[in-house]
């Protein structure tokens, strides 16, 4: 049996669901397929379960992608002010946690009842646990399946990426970009704890769990939040932006001490008596004091004697500076990240310039369309992915 329909989309995540709501709206008839027996897992564990749905200050500057323009359109006609209005229509609460990151007061279950109302509502009908064997395209796009053949003049990818894959993630979308000869861009982990070499990690592997509020940089990009050192690494709110803009084998620029002027603050303690320890855990937690000092001594990037907790009065001011200089620019190497398994998203992906920025549409196959992560946009962390999800599926459900 072949099943006719307007609209075939697969991937029943954030972009897919908002895709399907949208084109159904319209009076497009909808098939909404996934692999997985659960609908947008996604969004269910994010935020700690009450999902970080979007932010207030979404703008393109929040995202990432070889085409930085490409995400301008879709943001601009679908803000978050348009998702907010929807939930305040439909008595969901939500609270706003820090820096415009808002989040459900109660269950991200919420948010996915309501996709889930809207689509049945519209008449999206959902195959779920769907297996796709095959896909073809002649004067329709042709795709075949478990539960049967399925036949529609519009496709929309909405697979997602690779982050995740205990909840499903596959390279399913890209393998069908390029089945239809699509370049697809560099894929990495985004959003990911970064790993440090064992021999050299030995000193902070007791530290694990400790933060701080730091600035770390790379490049031209730098961020402002905390850091967290664990057994493995380091991770935490600063750590994850950063990794989605960290290039393997480079090092990171990180200023332990960004409220304060520490050449300032050192030199007015060159007669103080008040040891080093005692000093810095002032400004940084006494347990990282303790082990940051020795370990770039025994690296010999800070002289010996800073293994021994002197005195202040007892270094000179050439010492002063270095440690000064260090404390401003902490530059560590990772080796590597933690991978797809604990990354939140995936950078990279469908080229955009392969893509109408309008309507998410390929410029070369009628009827092919790409949304939400599977696309090579990547926001940053505190909602803009949700964001990018319910942008770009308002903008091929209007379209498809």
């Amino acid at each position: 049996m072949v099943n006719k329909t307007d609209v075939l989309i697969i991937g029943a995540g954030a972009a897919g669901m908002m895709c399907a709501m949208q084109a159904a709206q319209r009076g497009r008839s909808v098939f909404l397929m996934d692999h997985s027996g659960k609908l947008a897992e996604k969004i269910r564990i994010s935020g700690g379960g009450r999902c970080n749905f979007t932010n207030l200050n979404t703008s393109p500057d929040n995202f990432i992608s070889a085409n930085p323009h490409f995400c301008r359109s879709a943001l601009a006609r679908y803000t978050p002010r348009h998702f907010i209005t929807w939930l305040d229509e439909n008595g969901i609460a939500y609270h706003e946690k820090k820096l415009g990151q808002l989040f459900c007061d109660s269950s991200s279950m919420e948010i996915i009842n309501l996709l889930k109302r809207e689509c049945d509502a519209a008449g999206v009908k959902f195959i779920m646990s769907c297996n796709i064997e095959k896909i073809s395209h002649g004067q329709s796009f042709e795709v075949y399946t478990d539960h049967g053949a399925f036949h529609a003049p519009s496709l929309v990818i909405a697979t997602g990426g690779l982050s995740i894959p205990k909840i499903g993630a596959t390279p399913f979308g890209y393998k069908i970009a390029q089945q239809f000869g699509m370049p697809v861009t560099k894929l990495k982990p985004g959003l990911v704890p970064l790993s440090l070499h064992p021999d050299e990690w030995v000193d902070y592997q007791a530290l694990s769990g400790v933060s701080m509020d730091v600035l770390v940089r790379y490049e031209k990009q730098r961020f402002r939040e905390n850091l967290l050192i664990t057994h493995r690494g380091l991770s935490g709110p600063a750590i994850l932006q950063i990794s989605s803009y960290w290039d393997h084998g480079q090092p990171l620029h990180i200023n332990l001490i960004p409220d304060q002027d520490m050449h300032i603050r050192l030199k007015e303690q060159r007669n103080s008596h008040m040891l080093l320890n005692n000093f810095l855990a002032q400004y940084l937690p006494r347990r990282f004091v303790e082990v940051w000092p020795k370990q770039l001594s025994e690296k010999k990037i800070l002289g010996v004697h800073f293994s021994e907790n002197k005195p202040l009065c007892q270094y000179s001011e050439k010492d002063r500076m270095l440690l000064a200089a260090n404390l401003h620019d902490w530059q560590i190497t990772p080796t590597g990240t933690l991978g797809y398994s604990k990354a939140e998203v995936t950078c990279g992906g469908v080229d955009t310039y392969a893509l109408s920025s309008k309507t998410m549409q390929s410029n070369d196959i009628l009827g092919l369309f790409f949304i939400g992560e599977v696309v090579d946009v990547t926001g940053h962390l505190g909602g803009y992915n949700f964001q990018w999800a319910w942008a770009s599926g308002y903008a091929a459900g209007q379209s498809c």
